[in-house]
Formats: structure tokens, C-alpha cells, sequence
């Protein structure tokens, strides 16, 4: 699925003198390379401002905390994404509720929104920016606006993805990314950051992500340990400079691999390629198919030393966790169809087309 060591070969030399940067200073938390690494990020999306911290589902907390959701309040997201959306709304003391997909892009559906907002009256509005493809922004903000909800991005998968021109971070009132290891920007390591359109509320998270304190030992509110290690700030940056290169070679691979799956006949009939809608920017932080038999075919690829991956295997409404909640099978039929047919093939920057040829070869091989 993934091959970080091809990419660590590359910019080796700059990761290492990244690392005895911040080694030589011994600034170990925050910092110049976090203040740095804030700057930058907020350059390269077009936000007003940014806020480093220690991983993705801390920066969906600070972020639907800074933007005033609160104990009592509802948040509407997708029940087709990662735990962490639906959980940081719980952490901020509010409750989930659930909208169904769009079958084409697995992002939530602007028509399935607009009668929860209608029966929620939520404060929030959260779409996941799923696979590296923007939400409709277009449809979701003013539905947002009219029943005065919060729009906030989920765009954990998506540096460097945009709507209609506009980036990923600046296509709500903030945004939260996530550089996980396995994602198009990574850190060695757990690391996040929210963009915002609003300074005061840059403040505000700063402050968050040091248990609430804007002064040394003076908490003006409770909030948490969310800080960035600099070491993480750091190899960011290095990684940054590339981010726009490795996108446009994720989209070059998406573009091959739609190619050799229609030169053998198979989108389409045994499998679905990625839909991408003309307004979105996809950054394929994965190539996602959906595939007929699909544990079938997945046990088959493993048998020949194929990575792949299920994203999302059982949708959020049907977690254990969010038992509480009430919401039972069928209530949201097209997130429990994509998760039986949801397939992520190999994609990362480095992917040779050989390595490609032999994937969709095989897959080939497994229907016919």
C-alpha cells in the first residue's frame, strides 16, 4: 500500500539536518519551527492563520472547540470516514448526527444534510473531505448559512486538494489536517494543524493546545496538552516544499491506473474507478474502487504480496461506541453499501508503473 522508506531515500540529507535543527536548539515543543511550519501551511492553503498541534483528532477538537461547540450542541458529519470525526464532536461535549454519502464521491450528501439541519438545528456542519476529494462546498455552505450552523472541514485526507480553485483550509471557518504517517504530507510520527479564516479563533486554539494557558501557570480555560513536537514541525516543512509535486504524481498514478483498468475491460463491469466531480482538485491521498467480491479479491491480492486496504470497513452510526446514539442497520444504506465494496489500492508518489501493470494485471486475473 505504502513505501515510505522510497521517499525517505530522497530527501534524506534535508530530513537529517531538519532533525539536528531542532536537536542543536534543544526546543523540543513548539517553537520557531512550529511558528514556522504555521506560517507556511497558512501561505501555501490561502488561510488566515494555522495552529500546529499533536495529531489530526486533536486538531478536529481544538478546532470545534474554537468555533463554539459546546456541551448540548449537535454536529452533522458522515458516518463513512474515521473514528476521529465523529469522536472529537464528542470530545467537544456535543452530540454526532449522521448524514448519508453521496454513492459517486463517499462524501456526504448536501440533500441528506439539509433535512437533518432542518430537524436538528445544529451548530455545527462538519463534511469529510474523504480520499483526497473535496465536499460540495458549493451546495453545504448555504445550507449552513441559512440555518445558522458552523461549516468546518474535515480535511485530515486532503493537503493540498481544492474546491471550484479554492483550497482544502480555507473553504469553511477552519479546517483540521492531519500528517499521520500515511498521509500526502506526513510527519515521523503523530502531528495536525487547523487552518483558520479567523485570527481571534487562531488564538483561542493556541491557547487550547496548552491546557488553556496564554501565560505561564495562568489557565484562563480548562483545555488540553494538543502541543506539536518540534522535531515533527521540522520535517514537515522539509516535507511541504515537495507537497505539490507529490500530489500532481498521485494524480498521475490515479490517472494510469484508470487507464489500464479500462484498456482490460473492467471498470465498469467487475469494478468502479474513482468518480471525480469537474469542481474538485483530488489529491488521491488513496485510489479507492469499488469491486464485486471484494474480500474475495482482496484475499487474492494478498496472496500475491499486494497491499490494499478497506476505508471504511463498518460505517460510524454502527460502532460500538456510538451505540448510544440509537441508530441501527439500514438507516444510512449507501455508507453500508460502500463499506462492502470500498477497495484502496497501492497509491503513494514513488509507485512504479511496473508495480502498477502488476495490480491491475492481477486484479485482471481475479475475474477473468
Amino acid at each position: 500500500m505504502l513505501d515510505l522508506q522510497r521517499q525517505y531515500q530522497r530527501i534524506r540529507e534535508d530530513i537529517l539536518s531538519a532533525v539536528e535543527r531542532v536537536c542543536s536548539s534543544q526546543h523540543f515543543i513548539l517553537g520557531p519551527e512550529v511558528e514556522e511550519l504555521e506560517r507556511e501551511v497558512a501561505a501555501f492553503t490561502g488561510a488566515a492563520d494555522a495552529v500546529g498541534c499533536a495529531s489530526g483528532t486533536d486538531a478536529l477538537w481544538l478546532m470545534l472547540a474554537a468555533c463554539g461547540v459546546k456541551p448540548g450542541d449537535s454536529v452533522i458529519t458522515t458516518p463513512f470516514s474515521f473514528l476521529a470525526s465523529a469522536s472529537a464532536i464528542v470530545r467537544a461535549g456535543a452530540t454526532p448526527i449522521f448524514a448519508d454519502i453521496d454513492p459517486a464521491t463517499f462524501n456526504i450528501n448536501p440533500q441528506q444534510v439539509s433535512s437533518r439541519l432542518k430537524e436538528a438545528k445544529a451548530r455545527a456542519l462538519l463534511p469529510v473531505h474523504l480520499y483526497g476529494q473535496c465536499a460540495d462546498i458549493d451546495r453545504l455552505q448555504p445550507m449552513a448559512d441559512e440555518f445558522n450552523a458552523v461549516l468546518v472541514e474535515d480535511a485530515a485526507q486532503a493537503i493540498g486538494a481544492a474546491w471550484g480553485g479554492r483550497k482544502a483550509g480555507t473553504l469553511g471557518l477552519a479546517a483540521a489536517f492531519s500528517f499521520y504517517p500515511t498521509k500526502n504530507l506526513s510527519a515521523y510520527g503523530e502531528a495536525g494543524l487547523v487552518t483558520t479564516l479567523d485570527p481571534a479563533r487562531a488564538d483561542h486554539m493556541r491557547r487550547l493546545r496548552s491546557h488553556g494557558s496564554s501565560r505561564r501557570y495562568v489557565h484562563e480555560e480548562l483545555g488540553w496538552n494538543a502541543r506539536m513536537d518540534a522535531i515533527q514541525g521540522a520535517i514537515l516543512r522539509v516535507k511541504l516544499a515537495h507537497i505539490e509535486e507529490w500530489n500532481q504524481q498521485r494524480r498521475e498514478l490515479a490517472a494510469g491506473y484508470d487507464r489500464l483498468f479500462g484498456d482490460a475491460g473492467l471498470d465498469g463491469t467487475a469494478l468502479t474507478i474513482p468518480f471525480r466531480d469537474p469542481k474538485a482538485h483530488h489529491v488521491f491521498h488513496q485510489y479507492v474502487i469499488r469491486a464485486r467480491r471484494r474480500d474475495e479479491l482482496r484475499e487474492f491480492l494478498t496472496a500475491r504480496k499486494i497491499g490494499s486496504e478497506v476505508y471504511y470497513p463498518l460505517p460510524l452510526h454502527l460502532q460500538p461506541c456510538f451505540g448510544y446514539l440509537g441508530y441501527r442497520k439500514g438507516d444510512f444504506p449507501e455508507s453500508e453499501k460502500a463499506a462492502a465494496e470500498v477497495l484502496a489500492l497501492p497509491m503513494f508518489p514513488e509507485l512504479g508503473e511496473d508495480e502498477q501493470d502488476w495490480v491491475v494485471q492481477s486484479i485482471s486475473d481475479f475475474y477473468c
